[in-house]
């Protein structure tokens, strides 16, 4: 039986603007147009145009002051205008810089637009927003009696982490270790966090809360990001903490004939995703990111766009699972013409993406292949549209389908993963090869399956066979 599909949401430091004068820049360029769904109500677009009317500049050229601010909106994705600061303004400059369109004479305009948003019509400094450029300088943060403001800081962390356009994951990860991290340190003053503070804080999860050693990693990472990106200062060396142990665990295979029991007990969309990590090799999030313009039926591949470690690769198309896969196709297409339909709000693309081609998350080639039977609500941009389906609902339709089997191995979407690299091996293809099919940064990660076999690099049989 094929479950219910639940909806699965989605997934600027720096000088502060000098005083502009009130005279109009006279060669205001134009910005390329584009297709705007949002998130900023119509309303505020409404007044500001208001505001830029009644500084006498003419109708004509509102457009050019209007366009570099929906632009910054898009850029600074989610985060509210008071919530910007100076640093995210000169990112936003230095990447609209890097267009192939953007001359000086644009960018220009485009930093006079946002001077006369944040002076004339929101009527606040860039210094006043919601967390302040000074909280996290390098010549306050070295005096003393500076008091922690634990949402300021987790506001700049949200902000430095969406400028470099890190997953939604990563930032829920990052967020919460951080908060756990002040939690431990009891720290009131900004300016009293030292190395000392970060090896303790690494020592208890290793040693009293037993993390697994990726766990410890990531608060790790997490810190020191905070520290550098954040904050603005050096950490300290901390080199001589208590590293958690990493086990040495073998993945979980199945053979052919207990894929195919498993296969057997699955329809629908969970029996195509569980086909496609079977026969493709592709991580469950993959499979559920697929997009219609990925699918390649006449030379029988994928391409996987931003896999693990943002990289892209191609792996192969199973025949078997070619007429289902179309039959989904031709469902999901029926469920994007009644979104153009009502309306709702283009499929979500990366963002630089979305400023390259604003018009493509409306476009049928850049939609999911596996769309969610409901729309959500984008956690960042706060906009409804329609997101992949959930990847939780693909795990439970596994285990439960392991269970009606008789299957007693720990099955998981990505054993099935697993499953493919084995009976890859086992059909004679070369390692190289199977790296590249799973997009393996390094062959020792690869070569973890031989020990499965039992075949470290050398083709043998036991001598009772």
């Amino acid at each position: 039986m094929t479950p219910n599909f639940k909806s699965s949401s989605v997934e600027i430091h720096g000088q502060e603007l000098e005083n502009e004068s009130s005279s109009i820049n006279s060669r205001a360029q134009d910005f390329p147009r584009m297709d705007y769904s949002t998130p900023v109500k119509s309303s505020f677009w409404t007044e500001y145009n208001a505001t830029i009317l009644k500084l006498g500049i003419s109708e004509s050229k509102s457009n050019y002051f209007i366009d570099p601010v929906r632009r910054f909106e898009r850029f600074i994705n989610g985060l509210s205008f008071d919530q910007v600061s100076p640093d995210i303004v000169q990112t936003f400059l230095a990447e609209l810089k890097n267009e192939s369109w953007a001359h000086d004479d644009d960018i220009e305009q485009a930093r006079h637009a946002l001077r006369l948003l944040y002076k004339e019509h929101l009527k606040i400094g860039l210094n006043r927003a919601s967390f302040r450029k000074p909280v996290f300088a390098d010549s306050v943060t070295a005096r003393k009696g500076l008091m922690i403001n634990q949402d300021a800081l987790i506001n700049a962390v949200v902000a430095e982490i969406r400028v470099r356009h890190y997953s939604i994951r990563t930032e829920g990860a990052y967020v919460g270790w951080v908060k756990r991290f002040l939690a431990f340190c009891k720290e009131k003053d900004l300016a009293n966090l030292t190395a000392e503070h970060v090896k303790k804080y690494l020592d208890y999860l290793a040693l009293e809360r037993d993390v697994a050693s990726s766990t410890q990693n990531q608060a790790l990472n997490a810190i020191v990001f905070m520290f550098t990106e954040v904050i603005k200062r050096d950490p300290g060396d901390f080199s001589n903490f208590t590293y958690a142990k990493k086990p040495q665990k073998m993945p979980t295979v199945l053979t052919k004939n207990e894929v195919s029991k498993l296969l057997d007990r699955l329809s629908g969309v969970p029996l195509l995703l569980a086909g496609l990590m079977w026969g493709s090799g592709l991580r469950i999030m993959e499979c559920l990111r697929l997009r219609v313009m990925d699918i390649d039926f006449d030379a029988n591949q994928i391409m996987v766009r931003n896999g693990k470690g943002a990289k892209d690769r191609v792996t192969m198309l199973p025949q078997k699972f070619v007429p289902a896969l179309k039959e989904q196709l031709a469902a999901a297409r029926k469920v994007f013409d009644d979104d153009m339909s009502h309306k709702v709000a283009g499929v979500y693309i990366w963002q630089a993406m979305e400023l390259k081609y604003p018009r493509a998350s409306k476009e049928w080639v850049w939609q999911y292949v596996f769309p969610s039977m409901r729309l959500s609500v984008d956690p960042r941009t706060r906009t409804v549209r329609r997101h992949h389906l959930d990847e939780d609902a693909i795990g439970r339709a596994l285990k439960s389908a392991a269970r009606e089997a008789g299957i007693t191995k720990h099955v998981s979407c990505h054993t099935l993963r697993h499953s493919f690299a084995t009976q890859m091996l086992l059909n004679g293809a070369d390692i190289r090869t199977v790296q590249e099919l799973l997009g393996h940064s390094d062959v020792s990660t690869t070569m973890i399956y031989t020990h499965v076999l039992n075949r470290p690099g050398v083709v043998a049989k036991s001598p009772a066979d």
